[in-house]
């Protein structure tokens, strides 16, 4: 049975995910807090076999080279994006004065299409609009997405950052995302789930 853990971490907040199977884990989006995910993985007793990205901004890239170092595991990112870990103009982090937050590069793109890593399948959509390299995680046959700082509940992503592009974000969300099942749970990378059926009803930018 294939399950998914949420642990908020870093300075914003942001959601690291946890898809995670037969004592096999992928990380998604750690973004700081490194010591809180490793007591949970050990708690699970989880082998991490990869760390992917919805996109490189510096509240999702925190902890990644702590997790890749830890378990010596490829990193997976848009190649829209591929300066950005190493660039804090480009992630975000001198913008909001954080610090420089830096990571090495990614080892692997994530590419649009479906992709398997180790026991794990998964669909990768490319969502831009927040950023040029955003993707979407989908688990089509469990029925869930992790979709980055694409679409909240009730909210989108913000597109004041560099690289940012409003209309874009919309088309991103209408064709990409609301072309998936109603029931479709979505993950986002800050506050609570949702699913497509609530934000097609309920979203203020869609309404």
């Amino acid at each position: 049975m294939l399950n998914i853990s949420r642990l908020p971490l870093g300075p914003m907040a942001t959601n690291a995910y946890i898809v995670y199977q037969n004592k096999k884990a992928l990380v998604v989006d750690p973004g700081g807090d490194f010591p809180k995910l490793e007591a949970f993985l050990k708690e699970k007793e989880l082998k991490v076999i990869g760390v992917l990205l919805t996109h490189a901004h510096f509240d999702h890239i925190g902890a990644v080279d702590a997790v890749r170092d830890a378990y010596n595991v490829p990193v997976y990112l848009n190649k829209a994006e591929s300066d950005w870990m190493t660039d804090p103009a480009k992630n975000g982090s001198g913008f909001f004065q954080m610090g420089q937050i830096t990571a090495r590069p990614a080892d692997y793109p994530l590419e649009s299409g479906q992709m398997e890593i180790g026991p794990f399948s998964f669909e990768v959509r490319h969502t831009p609009g927040h950023s040029p390299g955003s993707v979407s995680l989908v688990f089509r046959n469990q029925r869930f997405t992790i979709a980055g700082d694409t679409l909240f509940q009730r909210g989108m992503g913000r597109t004041d950052l560099p690289g940012g592009n409003r209309e874009q974000l919309l088309d991103s969300i209408q064709s990409q995302l609301f072309s998936l099942r109603n029931d479709m749970r979505i993950y986002p990378g800050h506050g609570l789930p949702t699913t497509i059926e609530e934000e097609r009803k309920e979203n203020p930018f869609f309404t």
